[in-house]
């Protein structure tokens, strides 16, 4: 049985998960990465692969720009196709001084200015956070590594164009350190759901600075990030 939005059978995905927002993403990781990748689903474009990497079984799916496209792959996923674990692997916009282009941010909370979490949660505010184990997982890998990393939150933006930049300066007196649009909608619905989810955002912009990664850049420095989530995807518990 498939849902309205994923047309796999029930057994297709493992239960991990990488996602990033652009599904040719999904599949340059599955081709790059993965062992006896078979594509297992295309609907609408968003594609989703399982393969294997070092002998386990993984998946990896694109869910699309923002909250509202995400959060229906992740319920999904989640309840029909019962992933347990999901690492997103995405970019984000800096806004704090302390933070650089090229940095990685592992998202331990996601604050939003978007109105999802009030409609879940009976219209309170909902603290959208990490699972701490597999948060811990990225800082133990990362610590082996070069790579040069920030643990904080990251602000999910229903806005990729905001009409008041002045408002990443609130931001970034909070220590908000970056800006995104999907990581409050993974963990919430991770939590509602059971399931463990972390996020990691490679920085490829810095809003208040004006800098930019090229398109050479973006691509080596985000395999850095995907090194990464691979290497916690294997430290996982299998189900």
């Amino acid at each position: 049985m498939s849902t309205p939005h994923i047309n796999a059978p029930l057994d297709a995905f493992a239960d991990t998960i990488l996602m990033p927002g652009d599904p040719l993403r999904a599949k340059l990781i599955a081709e790059t990465y993965l062992e006896n990748v078979v594509q297992v689903t295309d609907v609408r474009g968003m594609l989703g692969f399982t393969g294997e990497f070092k002998g386990r079984k993984i998946s990896v799916m694109g869910h699309g720009m923002g909250a509202p496209s995400a959060s229906i792959y992740f319920h999904e996923l989640m309840t029909t196709y019962k992933v347990k674990n999901f690492i997103r692997i995405g970019s984000c916009g800096a806004i704090h001084d302390d933070v650089k282009l090229k940095d990685l941010i592992v998202a331990i909370g996601a604050s939003t200015d978007s109105k999802m979490n009030r409609i879940r949660f009976k219209d309170n505010d909902f603290a959208a956070t990490a699972n701490y184990n597999m948060l811990s997982e990225c800082v133990n890998t990362l610590k082996t590594t070069d790579i040069n990393y920030l643990v904080g939150n990251v602000f999910s933006s229903d806005l990729f164009y905001r009409p008041d930049e002045e408002q990443y300066d609130m931001m970034a007196r909070y220590g908000i350190l970056g800006v995104e649009m999907e990581v409050n909608a993974l963990y919430s619905a991770a939590a509602e759901n059971h399931c463990n989810a972390v996020a990691l955002c490679t920085v490829t912009d810095h809003i208040k600075n004006h800098e930019h990664l090229t398109a050479d850049e973006r691509r080596t420095e985000l395999h850095e990030m995907i090194n990464v989530a691979l290497d916690v995807a294997l430290k996982l518990p299998t189900e």
